[in-house]
Order: structure tokens, then sequence, then C-alpha cells
């Protein structure tokens, strides 16, 4: 079960509620929660192709099995595995910016437990994307794993992230965007395996570059900002 009281909306309060984030998150676009409701309720076409993927992927099925949750208490152990792993890329990546898996907001307005924990899962996840294809947490970071998790998931969410992304960088920053992360991120998106399919957690005591050419990743390009 995942925590949090959900809410179940009509047609038009669900509409409401998507421009009403809409709107938020373009202002403020450090409001995790108002991006977290616009991908609920723009998204839910999208996260029942992606329950339906995992259902056919074995690693899939099993995460659906057991419905780990992206959590302290789960992760902890990353912060202790060698230099060289996925789990301690991961956690330099959390510690480094005084992140904590706990932050996440609950998902609200999924109609069943299964899209509730598909939703969850792709927020909580996010973070081991950022590690994998090392993007930083910035607006060009974001906006390019924003395009990844599109060509994954093809969340309405994400597409309307990186138009409102793009729209606040001046004229040099939407040309090195365009220029280099753009289509370096879609290529990586369409590259990598099917990752919502993929088990992060027991992985984390193998090499990262290892996981990286098993699944296809390809890190983000160094350009200079």
């Amino acid at each position: 079960m995942v925590e949090g009281a959900r809410v179940r909306l009509r047609g038009w309060q669900q509409a409401a509620v998507a421009l009403g984030s809409a709107v938020g998150a373009l202002v403020d676009p450090r409001r995790a929660d108002l991006i977290a409701a616009l991908g609920e309720t723009t998204g839910k076409p999208a996260f029942e192709r992606v329950l339906e993927r995992m259902k056919r992927n074995p690693e899939g099925r099993e995460i659906l099995l057991d419905r780990p949750r992206v959590i302290s208490s789960n992760v902890g152990h990353a912060w202790d595995l060698p230099a060289n792993t996925f789990g301690a890329a991961y956690a330099k990546f959390m510690g480094s910016r005084n992140f904590s898996p706990d932050d996440r907001p609950p998902v609200r307005f999924m109609e069943t437990d299964e899209l509730a924990y598909v939703a969850m899962r792709a927020r909580e996840v996010h973070d081991f994307w950022h590690t994998l294809f090392d993007l930083p947490t910035n607006l060009f970071g974001e906006s390019a794993l924003k395009v990844i998790e599109f060509e994954q998931m093809l969340l309405p969410m994400c597409f309307l992230s990186v138009i409102g992304g793009t729209a606040r960088f001046n004229d040099k920053q939407r040309w090195l965007f365009y220029k280099h992360y753009f289509p370096w991120a879609v290529q990586a998106g369409m590259k990598s395996t099917d990752l919502m399919c993929v088990y992060y957690e027991k992985h984390f005591h193998e090499d990262l570059e290892v996981v990286r050419r098993r699944w296809g990743i390809i890190p983000a390009p160094s350009v200079q900002q």
C-alpha cells in the first residue's frame, strides 16, 4: 500500500487540478507537490501503459509483487557500499545535495493501488536516473531528464516540464540545451532499456559502469555552460 490519503476526482475536478498545478509549477518549478499533482492528473493513460509493460516483464512483475519503496530505511545501506558501485554513486549524489529519499510527496490522485504504486515508483526512481545518466539537478539536468522520462513513459507532465524549463533559459542556455542536451536525451531515452522494469535496489552492489552498459545508459555530455 502506498502511504497517503488518495482523492477521487470527477472529470472537471481533475481538469481544474491539472490546470492549477501546471500554472503553479510554471511560476515556481521547485514546487514538487504541484509537479506531482500535474503528473498524476494528466498521466493516467501513461501509467496504465507502464503498468502493463511491467506485468509483461519478469523484473517488472517482481517489482509489482514486492512493491519496494525508495525510502531511507530501505536504501540506507547504499552509503556503506564500495565507491565503484551503483549504490555508492547514488549515495554520493544524494549526500552531496543533502537530499533525502523520504522527501517525495505521496500519490493522491490515482484510482487504484496498482496505479498509485506505479506513479510512486516513477517518482522515487527519479534520483536513480539522475545518478545513472550523470545529470545535475540544475535546470539543464532536470529538463534533460524530463526528456528521457517522456521517452520512457510518455507522461504529458514531462513534455510540459521541458517547455516550462527551457522557457526560463536565456538565449545562450536555450541554444546549448537544444544543441547538446536535447538530442542526447532523446537518444539516451530511446536506447536505454525499459527503466521502469529495473529493480534498482537489487543492483546497488554492482559496478556502476557495468550496470550502465547492461541497461544501455549513455551518460550526459560534458558541456561548459
